[in-house]
């Protein structure tokens, strides 16, 4: 691979893959849930230091292991072959796929603000236990799209990531410049009487009051919406094999991504709540809170200045995530763990059959529909793995004290461990309230231990 990545495109990396979609919709069910304004941007902030806390700690490891495969290799060197497999089966199978179909399609339905054809209620086919509308179709062609263009070079995605994210940083530090103009006292000041009063707000404006227990089950259903949308930050350790100076860049790129996505997030929800009443916020259009909030900033033309950002914003960080996906398939079968043509680089030196895998499972699920029903069950799992991965920092220091650590975790051992238990005390919470949200999760992983076997036993089988 080339090292053609530098501090700049390793940290747009970060901020392109992690901006989506979410910030412009998931406020909404997070207010349903924890019913205040001050509750809403605590739950930004609460997901923010988890975020950084984890780069900062990863930051460790990739300076360890400054090569391609990130997540899947610290687990696998911490552990043991078989944690780092099933990470990757995980990714493999939902977690990275179906993000990459998740914002695909909502790349395809913002679109249709401007060209209603691809919109996602013209059905094209109705198979009775599935549909496929314009909205899904439109996502196909441009993940499609974006996985041929990364298998011509780093250099292509690089181009595209660069371009984009700073397009939607610009638009994003736009949309918040604008909000704090049109800033109005009566609404602020509304929503922040009572802003640290929890409780589940309905649709209908009706107010149904938590228990204390119930009520951290609020703060941790609420959060699997901000963990979504603050996912994929870990995205740059997948191709530290293409990152110049990666025991430098990599750790420093973490931190800065994560911490001008965390400002920009927690800024965009302070500005939701300056000019839109809370149960607007709750109760907007499918969700759409920027939509409404972008209305009531820019007037008729709001609606249009949102849909060009979020098809920026998707667009680009569907670039990201497919870039960097591939380079985790092609670790796990340079380990004899994945299909042998995984391993192979094309003439532009990047993982093709690996791209083009990635891609048709991404489609599958786009057509499937069942995406949004994937990625809930996994964002339990998803912090399960990056618990296991936080805490490989202490077994690694311990069981490899004179490995070479160029960046060493912030704040160890406070932070890491604050992060242990906090990810423990959500997965927890989320068991005992949603179970929805997490055996069907831990059900796709457990798939992945017989396969696991099967590879190992082919592996043997060759001598490998």
């Amino acid at each position: 691979m080339k090292r053609e990545l530098g501090l700049l495109d390793a940290t747009l990396l970060v901020a392109g893959s992690m901006i989506g979609s979410g910030i412009f919709i998931v406020s909404a069910d997070i207010t349903r849930n924890v019913g205040s304004a001050g509750w809403l941007i605590a739950i930004w902030l609460i997901t923010g230091f988890m975020t950084l806390t984890a780069a900062l700690s990863y930051g460790e490891l990739s300076g360890m292991f400054p090569k391609a495969g990130g997540q899947y290799v610290y687990l696998k060197e911490a552990y043991n072959p078989l944690v780092g497999f099933l990470y990757g089966w995980s990714f493999f199978t939902v977690i990275q796929t179906g993000t990459i179909a998740a914002v695909g399609v909502a790349f395809s339905k913002f679109t249709a603000y401007l060209i209603p054809a691809v919109s996602e209620d013209n059905v094209l086919a109705d198979f009775g236990y599935f549909k496929v509308s314009a909205a899904q179709l439109l996502s196909i062609v441009i993940i499609t799209f974006l996985t041929y263009t990364n298998t011509k070079g780093v250099k292509t995605g690089k181009w595209i990531q660069t371009t984009f994210t700073l397009a939607k940083l610009l638009s994003l530090f736009g949309l918040i410049a604008f909000g704090f103009i049109a800033y109005k006292a009566e609404i602020w000041n509304a929503n922040c009487e009572n802003a640290w009063d929890i409780h589940k707000l309905n649709k209908d404006s009706s107010i149904e009051n938590y228990t204390l227990v119930a009520a951290l089950g609020a703060v941790a259903a609420a959060m699997v919406g901000s963990i979504f949308s603050s996912d994929a930050w870990n995205n740059v350790t997948f191709i530290a094999g293409e990152v110049v100076n990666p025991k430098r860049n990599i750790g420093l790129s973490l931190f800065l991504g994560t911490f001008i996505v965390t400002v920009i997030y927690v800024l965009a929800n302070v500005i939701y709540v300056s000019v839109l009443p809370l149960h607007d916020i709750a109760t907007a259009e499918k969700d759409r809170v920027a939509v409404a909030a972008s209305s009531v900033i820019f007037g008729g033309i709001g609606t249009k200045i949102i849909a060009i950002m979020i098809m920026v914003s998707t667009f680009g960080c569907n670039n990201g995530l497919i870039l960097s996906g591939a380079r985790v398939y092609y670790t796990m079968a340079k380990d004899g763990l994945f299909f042998k043509r995984t391993a192979e680089l094309n003439k532009n030196a990047v993982p093709e059959f690996a791209l083009w895998v990635q891609c048709i499972v991404a489609c599958i699920l786009s057509l499937s529909g069942k995406y949004g029903d994937l990625l809930d069950m996994v964002s339990f799992v998803v912090v399960i793995f990056y618990i296991l991965t936080i805490l490989g920092v202490y077994i690694l220091r311990k069981s490899r004290p004179e490995a070479e650590r160029p960046y060493k975790a912030f704040g160890y051992p406070v932070l890491p461990a604050l992060y242990i238990i906090m990810g423990l005390a959500f997965c927890i919470l989320l068991i005992k309230f949603k179970p929805e949200y997490t055996w069907p999760g831990l059900g796709i992983v457990l798939i992945g231990l017989p396969i696991y076997y099967f590879w190992r036993k082919d592996l043997d089988k060759n001598g490998a």
